[in-house]
C-alpha cells in the first residue's frame, strides 16, 4: 500500500508509526511542508497521514500551503482514501469537512485521561479502552463535522477525535510519540509550557515510559483497523 504523510515541522515526525508501516511492507513517502514541496495528487497514494505542528488552521497568511493541504485532505476524504490526522492533522480534517476550528478553553499539554463517547458504536469502538491515558499538546479544538462520528473526549477538550466510517480517523491527541519525540517537541515549543490546569512540564511527562509504550500499542491497533478498511 502507498502511504504518504505530511510533515509540518522538522521536530514532529511519525513516531512509532514509521516502523509499523515499514514492518507491514507499505511504501512510505513524505511531503515536508517546511521545505520546498509539491503536494501529491490524490491518485498518488492509498493512505494519507497528516501530522501535527504549532501552526493553526487559520494561519494561511503565514503558511499558504495550509489551504492547498486542506483541499488535498478534502479530496482524499471524498475519494474514500484512508486518512489519519493527528493533532493539527485532525483540525485540518475537520476544516476540510467544513467544521469550525477554534481556540480551546484550556491549553492541554502532557498526559491526561481520554474517555470513549458513551453509547457510540463505530469501526474503532473495539480498539479504544473505555478510559485511557493519552499525550496531548494543543491549544485549539474542533467541532465534530457533519457526517462524522464523535469518538472520544477529555476533561479539558470535549472533541478529542472523530471518524468517518472506517477509512478516516482524526485524533487530537498523540498516540504515536515516544519519550524522545515528546522531548524534541518540548525543546522546540518550550514557550507553550506556561502554567495551567492542564499543562505538565517535561520532567513530569517524559519519564512515563510505560504510558508511551501503552499509547504506541493502541496506535498500532488503530492502524490495523484502518489498514483493513
Amino acid at each position: 500500500m502507498r502511504v504518504h504523510w505530511l510533515q509540518h515541522v522538522p521536530f514532529e515526525g511519525l513516531g512509532c508509526m514509521s516502523g509499523w508501516f515499514l514492518s507491514r511492507g507499505h511504501d512510505l513517502s513524505c511531503t515536508r511542508l517546511f521545505e520546498e514541496y509539491s503536494l501529491p495528487d490524490v491518485d498518488d497514494f492509498d493512505w494519507l497521514v497528516v501530522m501535527g505542528g504549532p501552526m493553526g488552521v487559520e494561519d494561511s497568511s503565514k503558511y499558504p500551503w495550509l489551504l492547498l493541504e486542506i483541499n488535498l485532505i478534502q479530496s482524499a476524504i471524498m475519494n474514500g482514501k484512508r486518512i489519519l490526522g493527528v493533532c493539527l492533522g485532525a483540525q485540518l480534517m475537520a476544516a476540510a469537512m467544513d467544521a469550525k476550528v477554534s481556540r480551546n478553553p484550556h491549553k492541554e499539554i502532557g498526559w491526561f485521561p481520554v474517555n470513549m463517547k458513551e453509547g457510540e458504536h463505530t469501526a474503532f469502538t473495539e480498539d479504544f479502552p473505555k478510559t485511557f491515558e493519552a499525550f496531548h499538546w494543543h491549544g485549539d479544538t474542533f467541532d465534530i463535522p457533519q457526517g462524522a462520528e464523535h469518538l472520544v473526549s477529555s476533561a479539558a477538550t470535549s472533541s478529542q477525535g472523530f471518524c468517518v466510517g472506517r477509512s478516516a480517523l482524526a485524533l487530537q491527541f498523540h498516540l504515536e510519540l515516544r519519550a524522545g519525540d515528546a522531548n524534541r517537541i518540548a525543546e522546540a515549543c518550550h514557550d507553550d509550557l506556561t502554567p495551567g490546569t492542564y499543562v505538565q512540564q517535561p520532567e513530569e511527562f517524559t519519564m512515563k515510559k510505560d504510558l508511551f509504550e501503552d499509547a504506541n500499542k493502541l496506535m498500532g491497533r488503530l492502524l490495523e483497523t484502518l489498514e483493513k478498511e
